[in-house]
C-alpha cells in the first residue's frame, strides 16, 4: 500500500491512533491527527508525532479537516455511523481502521480471532505456539498493541495472529486471514452495534474475503457459530470440549485430539492444560486447531499447553490476605465473561459487580448467583449498580451492598463480608469506562489496592 504524500486523517490519539500515525508519517503520508482531547494533555507522548511533521488538530472536531483528506483513519471507539464520519464518505475520502491500515501494510501469514469471549487468552496462547515454531511472531490487535506498531518490522517468513474485536470489524475491507476464528458469540456491545444480529454480521465480516484455501475454525458446542459457518468460500474446521468434530480439536477419553487432515493425533491430556476452567480448555482447543492450520506441528503444541499461564486481568490471583483468596479478572466486562469465572470458583466468594453499561440484560447472571453455592456476596460500583440490584433482587438474591464509585470503599466491604479460605473476585460483567480509562486501568488499579491493604 503506497500512501507517499497521500493526506491522510487520524481520529483518536490513544495507542492505535499513535501507533497509525507513526507508520504512515514514516512512509512519507501528510499526516493530520485528531483528538477531542487537547495538545498539552497528551504530554510527551506525542513528540515522535511531533517530529515526523504530523500536523496537530487537537481539542476540536475533525470536521473542518475533512475536504483536505484522501483517507481517513478511525479509531475503534468511534463508530461509522457518526456523521462527520458519513460526510467523510459522502465527500469520497477512503474511511478504514488501523487494523485495515496495518493488514494492508504486513507480510508474512495473518491469523484473526474473534468472538465474545476468550479472546486474549486465545490469541495470547496462539502467539505461544507460533514463537515455538522459531519463526518471528508478533501478536496483535485488540489485546492492547497495535498492528500498525509492527506491521513495517514483518517479513514474509513471519506470523502474525490478531484479537480483533467488533468495532474493529465495522472498518476492514481487504483484511484477509489465512485464518479466521469465531470462539463464541454471546450479548455484548448492544449499545454500540444497536442489535444482536448487527453484532453477529460485525464479527463474521473477517471471513468475507477467504478464499477456498483458507481456513475458518468455529466452535462447534456454539449454535451461532454453526449459523455463521453456512456460505464461507473457507474450509471450516471446528473445536468442541463435548463432542467429537468432524475436522478440528475435540477431547476424547480425557486427551486433547487434533484432526485436520483425516489422521486424528493426540496431544495431551485435558487435565494438563495449565489454565483452569472449562472455558480455558476450550480456548486451549482453539488455539491448537487455528495453529495446526497455520502450520505448527503437533509435536510443539503439548509443552506450551502444560506451561502456558494465562494473561493478566483474567482470573488472576493478586494475593493471599488473612486466608482470603483476592482475584483480578478485570477482563470480565460481559455477563458471559462473568458466568465463565464464577463456574472456576470452588470456594466461598464475594463478587464484584458493575461499570458503564452496554445495553444488556443482568437476568441470565443474577440467576446463576442466586442457585450459585459459592457466590456469598455481591458489591456493586459503577453506573450499572442500581440496574444489577434489581436483576439480583427479582432473582431471589438479596446478599447485596453498593459502593458507588469509590473503589477503596468496595474493597472495605469485600473484605468485610470475605472469609478465610474464601475469595473475593472482581469479575465485573461492565465495561470499566464510568470510573477508569478501561479494563487494564481498572484491572491494574484493584491489584494495587488489594496489595496495600
Amino acid at each position: 500500500m503506497d500512501v507517499k504524500n497521500k493526506r491522510v486523517l487520524v481520529l483518536g490519539m490513544a495507542r492505535s491512533g499513535i501507533a497509525a500515525a507513526k507508520l504512515l508519517a514514516r512512509k512519507g503520508a501528510v499526516v493530520t491527527i485528531s483528538d477531542m482531547k487537547t495538545e498539552e494533555s497528551f504530554g510527551d507522548s506525542l513528540d515522535e508525532l511531533r517530529s515526523l511533521g504530523c500536523i496537530f488538530a487537537l481539542g476540536e472536531g475533525p470536521q473542518k479537516h475533512l475536504d483536505a483528506q484522501d483517507m481517513m483513519i478511525l479509531s475503534p471507539g468511534i463508530p461509522v455511523a457518526k456523521p462527520f464520519v458519513q460526510e467523510a464518505l459522502a465527500k469520497g475520502v477512503e474511511v478504514i481502521g488501523e487494523l485495515e491500515l496495518g493488514a494492508r501494510m504486513m507480510r508474512g501469514g495473518l491469523c484473526a480471532i474473534t468472538g465474545t469471549n476468550g479472546k486474549t487468552t486465545t490469541t495470547t496462547l496462539v502467539g505461544e505456539l507460533f514463537r515455538a515454531t522459531g519463526r518471528g511472531t508478533h501478536v496483535v490487535g485488540n489485546i492492547g498493541y497495535p498492528i500498525t506498531a509492527d506491521a513495517l518490522e514483518t517479513t514474509d517468513d513471519d506470523l502474525t495472529v490478531a484479537e480483533v474485536s467488533s468495532y474493529q470489524c465495522e472498518t476492514i475491507s481487504t483484511f484477509h486471514p489465512h485464518v479466521g476464528s469465531v470462539l463464541n458469540i454471546t450479548e455484548d456491545h448492544i449499545a454500540r452495534h444497536g442489535s444482536m444480529q448487527c453484532y453477529i454480521d460485525m464479527k463474521r465480516r473477517i471471513f468475507d474475503r477467504q478464499t477456498a484455501e483458507d481456513v475458518a475454525v468455529f466452535n462447534y458446542d456454539d449454535p451461532t457459530c454453526h449459523e455463521m459457518a453456512k456460505g464461507l468460500a473457507a474450509k471450516v474446521v471446528w473445536f468442541s470440549r463435548t463432542q467429537q468434530v468432524p475436522s478440528g480439536a475435540d477431547v476424547r477419553e480425557g486427551m486433547i485430539t487434533l484432526n485436520l487432515n483425516g489422521e486424528p493425533i493426540a496431544i495431551c491430556p485435558a487435565d494438563e492444560v495449565f489454565i483452569p476452567g472449562p472455558h480455558n480448555l476450550e480456548n486451549a482447543l482453539a488455539a491448537i486447531t487455528i495453529a495446526g492450520a497455520m502450520g505448527v506441528a503437533p509435536e510443539l503444541m503439548a509443552p506450551v499447553l502444560r506451561s502456558f499461564r494465562g494473561v493478566e486481568h483474567r482470573i488472576e490471583t493478586v494475593r493471599v490476605l488473612g486466608g482470603v483468596t483476592w482475584i483480578n479478572d478485570s477482563k470480565g466486562t460481559n455477563v458471559d465473561s462473568t458466568l465463565k469465572a464464577i463456574a472456576t470458583m470452588t470456594k466461598p466468594t464475594v463478587l464484584i459487580l458493575g461499570g458503564s453499561d452496554k445495553g444488556t440484560s443482568f437476568d441470565a447472571l443474577a440467576e446463576a448467583i442466586a442457585a450459585s453455592d459459592v457466590i456469598t456476596h455481591c458489591v456493586l460500583i459503577g453506573d450499572t449498580a442500581a440496574k444489577i440490584r434489581a436483576a439480583l433482587h427479582k432473582a431471589g438474591c438479596d446478599a447485596v451492598s453498593e459502593a458507588g464509585y469509590d473503589f477503596d470503599q468496595c474493597l472495605l466491604q469485600c473484605r468485610e463480608k470475605a472469609v478465610s479460605g474464601g475469595c473475593v473476585l472482581l469479575s465485573p460483567a461492565c465495561a470499566s469506562f464510568d470510573m477508569f480509562r478501561d479494563f487494564e486501568d481498572r484491572g491494574r488499579i484493584f491489584k494495587e489496592k488489594v496489595m496495600a491493604l
